[in-house]
């Protein structure tokens, strides 16, 4: 396993550790994913590099702040019992969530130039906030968990992990997991990064709990759609392989140092496009040493 002191990892087979606490074999972790990073691969090699290799800073954006202050409310709206989480309730934690936000990280009260952009921006919020109660009732819902992490080990010593942001279980002992999106559904087109999401937490969740989630569910506040999704225990399966072999590819590029860009619609949203060969930039430097393989957790809005 190579750590932040370790050469750069060539290809193969997990090596075993010692034995854990319960009497099993120990797997050494050999790389970490989690929906967002696995996404940025399959979209664009380059840009995995520059998030999980080289660690390139990303700028805060208004839309992402955003999805971070309705996550947030939404979280602190599950505090209050049921009866009370209502509209209003939702509204008058807002701007408080905000002040919090924004004294954790100065650096997103600099997005607003105007204290009218900052007014209009909350407004937005807001608008998501009263769209989020046209999909559920609040107040007939008890989560067992909120802003969730979770994880789990394969046998071939890859770590899958990410955020989840409400679990809830019947009497009956079904799970059934629930995700805010603050934007709009995605066109057919790009279903598919959606799907890949669910499908990623579904396989997590059975392999650590023994159960497959009878329901997924995304809530795109954006324009009041939902998405659901029945995981099938087989589909789970070769799911789990196709993770397998993107880590493999991932692995490959990395003996390499070779991650290559794929330019194509999103290059508009990319931080790094001054950095792209595809825009006449050029990457730095490959690291080497390393970062841990063990990637920092996700934030909780992360994959919004």
């Amino acid at each position: 396993m190579s750590t932040a002191t370790d050469p750069l990892p060539t290809s193969g087979a997990p090596a075993p550790g010692g034995p854990g606490p319960d009497g099993r074999t120990a797997l050494t972790i050999i790389g970490s994913l989690s929906p967002s990073r696995a996404s940025d691969f399959k979209t664009c090699p380059l840009l995995y590099r520059f998030r999980s290799i080289d660690r390139l800073p990303q700028r805060p954006t208004t839309a992402a702040t955003r999805g971070t202050l309705v996550h947030a409310v939404l979280e602190r709206l599950f505090d209050l019992p049921p009866g009370q989480r209502s509209p209003d309730a939702a509204e008058a934690l807002l701007e408080p969530e905000w002040a919090r936000l924004s004294t954790e990280a100065p650096e997103l009260a600099e997005l607003f130039e105007t204290p009218e952009a900052l007014t209009e921006w909350l407004a937005s919020a807001r608008s998501l906030l009263a769209a989020y109660f046209t999909l559920e009732d609040p107040n007939r819902l008890a989560p067992a968990e909120r802003e969730r992490l979770v994880e789990v080990v394969l046998d071939s010593g890859l770590r899958l992990r990410g955020f989840v942001d409400r679990i809830d279980v019947a009497p009956s002992g079904d799970i059934r997991v629930v995700d805010y999106k603050t934007g709009a559904a995605p066109r057919e087109s790009f279903e598919g990064k959606a799907m890949f999401q669910l499908k990623f937490y579904a396989l997590v969740i059975w392999r650590t709990r023994g159960v497959v989630p009878r329901l997924l569910r995304l809530l795109y506040l954006g324009d009041r759609e939902v998405l659901d999704y029945v995981p099938d225990p087989d589909e789970l399966i070769r799911f789990e392989r196709t993770l397998q072999a993107l880590w493999t590819a991932i692995d490959r590029a990395t003996t390499a140092r070779e991650f290559r860009a794929n330019p194509g619609p999103l290059c508009g949203w990319c931080d790094h496009q001054e950095l792209c060969p595809a825009h006449g930039g050029t990457p730095p430097p490959f690291p080497e040493v390393l970062p841990p393989l063990t990637e920092a957790a996700p934030t909780p809005a992360a994959e919004d």
